[in-house]
């Protein structure tokens, strides 16, 4: 017995483009911003169409729970593997966020 397929097969989601994934099945708005020199794609989810699934945000690297609204940007010249689900307000600062340094407790703070 073979192992059940979750896909058809030939579907292969890498081939997909951003073009591809247009459809409203996040119940948001789309717009296109500028962020270091890309266009990025920027799509604005619904909190009710957040249901199912938990994501990790790259702003501030905590939990986007469940049925919270949030923010999915990618690259346009990129496929929908390179998405990302942020927060609204850490997408917004990303221009402001500088990189998370982890220090011990006794680290100088320069």
């Amino acid at each position: 017995m073979s192992p059940r397929r979750n896909r058809p097969k030939g579907s292969d989601p890498s081939d997909r483009s951003a073009e591809d994934d247009r459809s409203g099945r996040y119940g948001g708005w789309q717009s296109t911003e500028s962020w270091q020199g890309e266009e990025w794609s920027v799509r604005h989810v619904a909190g009710a169409s957040a249901e199912g699934k938990t994501y990790r945000c790259p702003g501030c690297d905590q939990m986007i729970p469940s049925g919270v609204p949030h923010v999915v940007a990618w690259p346009e010249h990129s496929g929908v593997d390179e998405r990302r689900h942020w927060h609204k307000a850490c997408w917004n600062a990303k221009d402001r966020r500088t990189s998370r340094v982890q220090r011990s407790r006794n680290a100088p703070r320069f």
